[in-house]
């Protein structure tokens, strides 16, 4: 709000600003904020003096909410249900009858989505694995059958002087060739994904090379490890069993 309305490149302190039909001067500036809990900008959030808002703006002594903001160090279960009872007293309300207010506790709620938030990363990162595993099976599928129609050429490279460790590397290093590209396409159609998710919802996008990386190093791990029983079946063929297979 501050750019769209003032120069941004001059301090707003001390320029006046109107709302609705009242002057009003700027004493001060937040520092940037943005989006808090889905309840809109907090960029675009002007504060008055409680007084002033109530005299020119709505003309009662109304008071639609609070924030009340207390030590960390206090349990929040305490704060609320001190507040409740400041709150009835002020109300005048008897013992027995219900609030006539209701009092929020973000800590609690922010507890509430911490738990989603862990209980669906656990269930991403179990999809995740039945994934990786599915993948794999499919990569050692490939490989062997990539042994069986190259049983004649294992069979020739063997006969010539080539050792057992050697082919073994040859078809260990395809699988990690294969699943490092298939990895690779996936880090490429994510980041796209991304960018166009964060475009459309008006989010920040955060590119964090550590979780590309570690993708990438993951899917090379799979290809070491179901790619080992392919490579190690073509090392351990018989030669002259090889050179007959048609």
């Amino acid at each position: 709000m501050r750019e769209e309305i003032f120069v941004p490149s001059q301090s707003p302190i001390g320029e006046h600003m109107r709302l609705n039909n009242v002057s009003c001067q700027v004493i001060g500036v937040f520092a940037t904020r943005g989006a808090v809990g889905g309840s809109g900008d907090d960029d675009n959030s002007i504060f008055m003096p409680l007084t002033n808002v109530q005299r020119r703006f709505t003309g009662n002594d109304n008071i639609g909410y609070m924030a009340v903001a207390y030590d960390p160090s206090y349990a929040s279960g305490a704060m609320t249900r001190a507040l409740v009872d400041l709150m009835r007293e002020r109300r005048v309300l008897l013992e027995g009858q219900a609030n006539d207010f209701d009092i929020v506790d973000t800590a609690a709620i922010n507890e509430t989505v911490q738990s989603t938030i862990g209980t669906l990363t656990v269930a991403v990162a179990l999809i995740a694995a039945i994934s990786l595993v599915v993948g794999g099976v499919g990569i050692m599928n490939i490989m062997l059958v990539s042994v069986t129609e190259r049983t004649r050429e294992i069979g020739i490279r063997l006969a010539i002087g080539a050792l057992s460790r050697e082919v073994q590397l040859q078809f260990l290093t395809e699988a990690v060739v294969l699943c490092c590209f298939g990895g690779l396409v996936g880090i490429i159609l994510a980041l796209g994904l991304s960018i166009a998710v964060s475009s459309a919802a008006a989010l920040p996008f955060v590119f964090d090379p550590f979780i590309n990386i570690l993708s990438f190093v993951i899917s090379a791990v799979i290809g070491i490890v179901f790619g080992y029983f392919p490579a190690r079946r073509a090392s351990k063929l018989d030669p002259i069993e090889a050179l007959r297979h048609e």
